[in-house]
């Protein structure tokens, strides 16, 4: 039997990101404006907010956070507040690469499911489906790393 991690053939550790589970942490809906403000286009501000946080030594917590308003002049029209989470088991991957594919690869692994759940949620307050465009989760972390909002190699907020 061969030890955990490594290969049976060569022995070498082995690398891998995994999906162990998705979850939602969090989800809030209002809808102050129904129904007098649902027939008119509002005005959408997109929030987005990451956070990853260790586990164990092989598993990592991954929340993406959506934050969605949407305002019709100085009216709400409704806001929604999501926070979808997934559990992946990292092995073998460089404590140098570990960040970036906390805060890059992961909530892009993420993000499809977060974005249907916010669609159906919008659609079924009265409103047409929000369908949020693409993320760009790696110009989002270039730009936080710039700023010197990440700290630490496997926590961080984007």
């Amino acid at each position: 039997m061969s030890e955990e991690g490594k290969t049976p053939e060569t022995g070498e550790a082995q690398t891998g990101v995994g999906i162990v589970a998705q979850y939602i942490k969090d989800l809030s809906f209002e809808n102050p404006g129904a129904p007098a403000l649902m027939n008119q286009g509002p005005q959408i501000d997109l929030g987005v907010d990451l956070q990853a946080r260790r586990g164990d030594a092989e598993h990592y917590e991954v929340e993406l956070k959506l934050r969605v308003s949407a305002k019709q002049g100085e009216k709400t029209v409704f806001l929604m507040e999501l926070a979808y989470a997934g559990l992946f088991r990292i092995v073998g991957v460089p404590e140098a690469m570990l960040q970036s594919l906390l805060l890059i690869q992961a909530p892009h692994m993420l993000f499809p499911f977060a974005r249907r759940i916010v669609a159906d949620v919008v659609r079924d307050g009265g409103m047409p489906p929000l369908m949020i465009d693409p993320i760009d989760f790696a110009a989002l972390y270039q730009s936080k790393l710039a700023a010197g909002g990440i700290q630490g190699p496997t926590v961080g907020t984007a």
